[in-house]
C-alpha cells in the first residue's frame, strides 16, 4: 500500500538561524495512529505546520496522497484535517454554526446530515445549538477536532489533543481517534502524555533537535529498547548485599526486604537463573515474585539520553 503521506528531505531554518528540523524523511500509512514525541523544540510542530501548509519548507517535500504540499497546496490541503494546541474558536457561535462554517471553508456542500453524525460521535450532538463560551474546555476541544473533521479529510494531525482535558474527557478523546482510525482516517498526534501514546498509537516517531531519530511499531520498539525489572521479596531482610551477588542490574532496597534486578529484553541470558542459584547458596529464603516491563517513557528517556 503506498503512504498516505511521503516526507522527504524535509527541513525548515528560520530566518534567525535556527534549524528546526533537517533531513526529515518519513513515510506516515494510511489508516495507522503515529505519535511523535520529544522534547520541547524538537520540531513536532514545525513539522505538522509544514504538512498543513502553515510554514513554508528550507528544503525537501512532502507529498499527501500523491500531491505536493507546494505545488499542489490546493488538493493536499483539502485533504487534512488540523487540531491545534491552542483553543481559537468564535466564543458566541454556535457548535453546529461552527462546524458548517469550517466545512464551507473547505468548499464543500452544505451536509448537516454529515455534520450531525459527526457531532454525534463526538458526543456533542446535545450541544449542537449551545454557544462555545458555554462549553467546558474538553467539550471545547470536541468542538476542535468538529472543524477538523467537517470537510472529511483523509489524514488528521492532533497537536497535544488532551492537553488540560480531565481523564475521563482524555480517555473519551482516545476512543474517539480510534474510531477515526478504525474508519481509515490516519492519525498523527503529538503529545507529552507518554501513556496517551502507549495507549493508542501504532506507531512511535522520536524527534530531537530537528532530526527524526527513528520510527517504529510500538510493539518492536519496546521490544528492542525496553528493559524489565525482577522485584524478589525476601522472607528476611538483608543488612547488605552478599559480595558473591554483586551483579550489574541487581540492588538491594533500603529496607533490605527486595532485591530488585534489571535485565535485559534482548540479551541471550537473563542472568535470572544464574541469580536464583547464588540465593540459594547463600542460604537466602524468596517470599515473592514480581516482573514489570519498562513504560515507553523509560524508553524515551533512555533514546533522549544516548543521544545527548
Amino acid at each position: 500500500m503506498e503512504p498516505i503521506i511521503e516526507v522527504r528531505d524535509l527541513s525548515k531554518t528560520y530566518a534567525s538561524g535556527t534549524a528546526a528540523l533537517s533531513g526529515m524523511d518519513l513515510d506516515i500509512r494510511q489508516g495507522e495512529i503515529l505519535a511523535l514525541l520529544g522534547p520541547n523544540g524538537a520540531g513536532k510542530t514545525t513539522f505538522i505546520s509544514i504538512v498543513c501548509g502553515l510554514v513554508t519548507p528550507s528544503g525537501g517535500s512532502v507529498r499527501v496522497a500523491g500531491h505536493d504540499i507546494v505545488a499542489d497546496y490546493r488538493a493536499a490541503r483539502s485533504l487534512i484535517g488540523l487540531v491545534p494546541q491552542e483553543i481559537s474558536i468564535e466564543m458566541f457561535e454556535t457548535v453546529m454554526n461552527t462546524v458548517r462554517f469550517s466545512r464551507g471553508l473547505y468548499g464543500r456542500a452544505p451536509d448537516d446530515a454529515y455534520l450531525e453524525r459527526l457531532l454525534r460521535d463526538l458526543s456533542l450532538l446535545d450541544k449542537r445549538d449551545a454557544k462555545l463560551m458555554e462549553l467546558s474546555g474538553g467539550m471545547k476541544r470536541r468542538v476542535l477536532i468538529a472543524k477538523a473533521l467537517s470537510h472529511g479529510p483523509r489524514v488528521l494531525f492532533l497537536d497535544e489533543p488532551t492537553a488540560g482535558v480531565d481523564v475521563n474527557l482524555r480517555r473519551d478523546t482516545w476512543e474517539v481517534v480510534r474510531r477515526l482510525r478504525d474508519q481509515g482516517v490516519t492519525v498523527i498526534l503529538t503529545t507529552h502524555y507518554l501513556e496517551e501514546a502507549e495507549e493508542m498509537a501504532d506507531r512511535i516517531g522520536i524527534i530531537d533537535k530537528g532530526r527524526l531519530m527513528l520510527v517504529r511499531d510500538k510493539r518492536d520498539l519496546m521490544h528492542e529498547f525496553g528493559r524489565k525489572r525482577l522485584v524478589i521479596e525476601l522472607t528476611e531482610p538483608l543488612a547488605e548485599l552478599p559480595a558473591a551477588l554483586s551483579t550489574p542490574g541487581l540492588i538491594l532496597a533500603a529496607d533490605g526486604r527486595q532485591l530488585c534486578y534489571d535485565y535485559d529484553t534482548r540479551a541471550d541470558r537473563s542472568g535470572i537463573a544464574r541469580l536464583f542459584a547464588g540465593l540459594a547458596a547463600q542460604g537466602i529464603a524468596v517470599r515473592d515474585l514480581e516482573t514489570r516491563q519498562s513504560s515507553l517513557e523509560d524508553v524515551f528517556l533512555r533514546l533522549l539520553g544516548e543521544a545527548a
